[in-house]
C-alpha cells in the first residue's frame, strides 16, 4: 500500500509517469527503504493508466465487500442466551484496557 501511496503522491505532485527513482525518493523521505521488486510492480501495473479510472473501478469493487453488519448484530442476541452477558462484559473491559495502553504511539506508523 505504501508503494501505491507514493505513486499517487508523485502523480498528484504533477509527475504524470513517476519512475522507480521518484517512488524511492518519496519513500526514503519518510524513512522507508523501498524494495525494488515492489516498486517495479507498482510502476508496471499503474503506468499509462488514468488514475481516476483506477480509483473509480476500485470503489465499485468495494461496494460488494461486506462491512461487518452481521458482527455488529451479534452482541444484541447475546443476552437472550442467558449467562453469556457477563462474559461479554469482561471481554469489553479487557479490550478497553488494551486500547488505553496503545494510545501513546497509536500503534502504527505513517506507512505501516
Amino acid at each position: 500500500m505504501r508503494y501505491v501511496a507514493a505513486y499517487l503522491l508523485a502523480t498528484l505532485g504533477g509527475n504524470s509517469s513517476p519512475s522507480a527513482k521518484d517512488l524511492k525518493k518519496i519513500l526514503s523521505s519518510v524513512g522507508i527503504e523501498a524494495e525494488e521488486e515492489r516498486v517495479n510492480k507498482v510502476i508496471s501495473e499503474l503506468g499509462g493508466k488514468d488514475l481516476d479510472d483506477v480509483v473509480n473501478s476500485g470503489l465499485s469493487k468495494l461496494s460488494s465487500v461486506p462491512s461487518g453488519g452481521a458482527v455488529a448484530a451479534a452482541p444484541a442476541s447475546a443476552p437472550a442466551a442467558g449467562g453469556a452477558a457477563p462474559a461479554a462484559d469482561k471481554k469489553e473491559e479487557e479490550k478497553k484496557d488494551e486500547s488505553e495502553e496503545s494510545d501513546d504511539d497509536m500503534g502504527f506508523g505513517l506507512f505501516d
